[in-house]
């Protein structure tokens, strides 16, 4: 049996301006994921969706998914 876990979050009501600066700057976290862990963003209308996948580790993907909402406030609080 294999474990997997699918995590979304959706950033409503964001601009486009401010959806592909998020996204710009989250792009060297997405490089090198760990074996298993993936994450794919995408810009749905005017919501920014982060979809998170782990095929092992869920304590690594809740990490991941804490550091990576700490990334997308800090990111929303600099282009403010």
């Amino acid at each position: 049996m294999s474990l997997r876990c699918q995590v979304q979050v959706i950033l409503n009501n964001i601009s486009k301006e401010k959806a592909e600066t998020v996204k710009k700057a989250l792009e060297p976290d997405n490089v090198d994921f760990p074996e298993g862990l993936s994450l794919y963003i995408e810009n749905i209308d005017n919501n920014l969706v982060f979809n998170f996948e782990s095929k092992k580790n869920m304590k690594q993907l809740i990490g991941t998914v804490d550091e990576v909402m700490e990334h997308i406030q800090v990111a929303l609080k600099v282009i403010e």
